[in-house]
């Protein structure tokens, strides 16, 4: 038996051979998707160096650690021949209260934006001076000692700090006089008397920074309270806040944090530990994931186009309709240039906006594309609700976050299930409907 192309229907217009091309054709557009995928992740990257560059400008991350009391020793070593060197005790505060009031802004630059602030600070506690014992021949150089604290850019200092302890106010130096601890960071440096065992301190201080707000539990027991206006923080580091509330005038958090929490002694000396590793705070969350949520739905780029070839096969079987492989891929453009589309507009008008828009736009273009082709309403409406189905699938997934992927499997599996059944329906025959069979 011979199988011959009949003069009147092309080869184009068979069902397997057509099938075959279009999923070559699938396969071929995955490279116009990476490239929107990596359109996408380019504009990403610009958008974290700009914020970086505000940063800089402004201020960058802040984590506050401190005050610490340090006490110099200087050490004779047993060996004779040895030369002297000095060693410093560093003690930290028996209690420590650390109350700050955060006013936020969003600074711009083109079309993209960072989250600013300034602080104002108020420290107090108290130091329970111990024994303070080497374990070697040594001399306590109280007339040396000097209080610190750590605070990671001291670009964002507005104004003096001073430092009250007990009835002394001393005035900061810049920078810190050992790195044994912190790596930046202001200077207090004081005179202590031998038989004082409990100094009180408080000082208070303007700060201004970028993005996220931290603090090191530096106390035997450390309390942080917080107060802001912004409305979406993100808690994060080594503790959460043990009460907060949040609502749209703002936030108030509280922090209560033990030496027991902690992985570093009240005292030591050298540079034995680094207490910022132990650093907690809050994010001040800009809610700008537009890129991210595009590139997600980007990710969904082949099930749009897969799904929507399926249905205009069905749509080529139940209306006797033949429609050209070149008019596919003009309608899978269509779908591609979405995505790019969406990842334009949410630059400038925010995702939810610009989804609206772009899934309405290629929906439109699509039917009425399909409309002038097929020249029927009913299976341009059927593949037009299709296409309203799966961008209102898509954009749900996008939201849900934690379930996106258990939710997006189950709709799969629907959708696959439907697809199947619909299938039963249709008539087709071992041959192609378009070869005829010839002895």
């Amino acid at each position: 038996m011979k199988i011959e192309i009949s003069d009147n229907k092309k080869w184009q217009y068979s069902l397997t051979i057509k099938m075959i091309l279009l999923a070559i054709m699938g396969l071929f557009l995955l490279a116009p998707l990476e490239m929107i995928k990596s359109i996408i992740r380019e504009r990403q990257k610009n958008s974290e160096n700009i914020k970086k560059e505000i940063a800089f400008q402004w201020a960058g991350q802040q984590t506050i650690s401190g005050p610490v009391l340090n006490i110099p020793l200087k050490i004779y070593p047993a060996k004779k021949e040895a030369d002297p060197y000095i060693s410093i005790f560093h003690l930290m505060p028996e209690t420590l209260i650390i109350q700050g009031d955060v006013k936020t802004e969003i600074r711009h630059k083109s079309i993209y934006q960072a989250v600013v602030y300034t602080t104002e600070m108020k420290i107090s506690g108290e130091f329970d001076i111990p024994e303070i014992n080497s374990g070697e021949r040594s001399e306590i150089l109280w007339n040396e000692a000097y209080y610190t604290i750590g605070i990671s850019d001291n670009r964002g200092l507005k104004g003096g700090v001073s430092i009250k302890a007990d009835s002394v106010i001393i005035d900061a130096i810049p920078g810190l006089k050992d790195p044994d601890i912190f790596s930046s960071g202001i200077t207090f440096p004081t005179v202590l008397q031998p038989q004082r065992k409990r100094i009180q301190f408080s000082l208070a201080f303007k700060l201004s920074g970028s993005e996220s707000l931290s603090f090191t539990p530096m106390g035997k027991t450390t309390t942080v309270n917080l107060r802001s206006p912004w409305d979406s923080p993100g808690f994060m580091g080594s503790f959460l806040p043990t009460d907060r509330t949040i609502n749209n005038a703002g936030f108030e958090a509280s922090w209560q944090v033990t030496n027991l929490n902690r992985n570093f002694p009240q005292y030591w000396t050298g540079s034995v530990y680094k207490p910022s590793n132990d650093s907690f705070g809050v994010d001040f969350i800009l809610q700008v994931d537009h890129y991210q949520k595009s590139l997600r739905s980007a990710k969904y780029g082949i099930l749009f186009i897969a799904l929507t070839f399926l249905a205009l096969l069905f749509a080529e079987l139940t209306i006797n309709e033949k429609i050209h492989v070149f008019h596919y891929l003009q309608v899978a453009l269509a779908l591609v240039i979405f995505f790019s589309l969406l990842n334009a507009l949410s630059e400038q008008i925010g995702f939810n906006l610009a989804y609206l828009i772009s899934a309405a736009s290629t929906i439109i273009l699509i039917s009425f594309f399909l409309r002038a082709l097929i020249r029927k309403n009913r299976p341009v409406i059927l593949i037009g609700g299709l296409l309203v189905f799966l961008y209102s699938f898509i954009f749900i997934l996008l939201t849900l976050n934690d379930y996106a992927y258990l939710a997006g499997n189950i709709g799969l599996f629907i959708l696959l299930g439907i697809t199947m059944k619909l299938s039963l329906k249709l008539k087709i025959n071992e041959n192609d409907p378009s070869l005829d069979n010839q002895s």
